[in-house]
């Protein structure tokens, strides 16, 4: 709670209210830094060196900037993993899944490789669980299995880290994503971004021209989310202002 006429109003001392004055002025300040930090990721995300990795992450389930730039700046060249299963390897969350009959067993996993990718990809874990029909069904299909909800997680991040493979090194799109849920993940990418990051496009307009970007074709202009109408811009109105600025298609 970061209410301050709330805190004031608490029965402490005078020396703990001073305390809480000072957290709370560096919360203020952190909030700040964390929006810095979220902004620069967003035009890394675009830029020419991550833009067209990036956006091919950004479609998948459980992805969102911060995810997907720690992803890739952890992964660097992935043509060096000739296949998916040296990619998990890399992760640490390699792991062995014996199925014999009715009997199965969960091997731990190596926690060898790159800490900071196995965190990305449990974060987008426990996100795609959340969000995504398909990966809240195999989450399930796993937790009965296992009994355990951690083990469980483990492999949804491992299979989301396989999906990371085939969409960098195959440019395939997400199967298991629908239009709206991708629509509804550009446009929240839009609106952090400021507009000179946008290119001038406005967030609607943005939100569609990410999805053109990733190769999604898709007439959706309106649609809810969260219980609230939202909207995209039609596609023709998105080639007319590119055009305007001179956007290369």
């Amino acid at each position: 709670m970061r209410d301050k006429g709330w805190w004031e109003a608490q029965p402490v001392s005078a020396l703990e209210k001073i305390q809480i004055r000072q957290e709370l002025v560096m919360l203020d300040e952190m909030e700040k830094h964390k929006g810095e930090v979220d902004g620069e990721l967003g035009r890394q995300s675009l830029g020419e060196v991550w833009g067209k990795q990036a956006m091919s992450l950004l479609q998948l389930s459980g992805f969102g900037v911060i995810v997907t730039m720690t992803v890739l700046s952890a992964i660097g060249d992935v043509t060096r993993f000739e296949k998916a299963k040296k990619l998990v390897g890399y992760s640490g969350l390699g792991a062995g899944v014996h199925d014999s009959g009715k009997e199965h067993i969960q091997k731990r996993i190596t926690k060898s490789g790159r800490k900071e990718l196995r965190w990305a990809m449990v974060e987008a874990a426990w996100r795609a669980i959340r969000i995504s029909p398909y990966w809240k069904e195999q989450y399930e299909k796993y937790l009965r299995r296992m009994r355990k909800p951690n083990p469980a997680l483990v492999v949804i991040a491992r299979k989301l880290l396989v999906a990371v493979w085939h969409v960098l090194t195959k440019q395939e799109t997400d199967e298991h994503v629908n239009e709206e849920e991708l629509a509804y993940k550009m446009l929240v990418l839009a609106w952090d971004l400021d507009e000179s990051v946008r290119m001038g496009l406005t967030y609607k307009q943005f939100a569609k021209y990410a999805l053109m970007k990733l190769g999604v074709e898709t007439d959706i202009t309106r649609f809810v989310r969260k219980k609230i109408p939202r909207r995209l811009a039609p596609r023709e109105e998105v080639l007319r202002r590119m055009a305007e600025l001179g956007i290369a298609q």
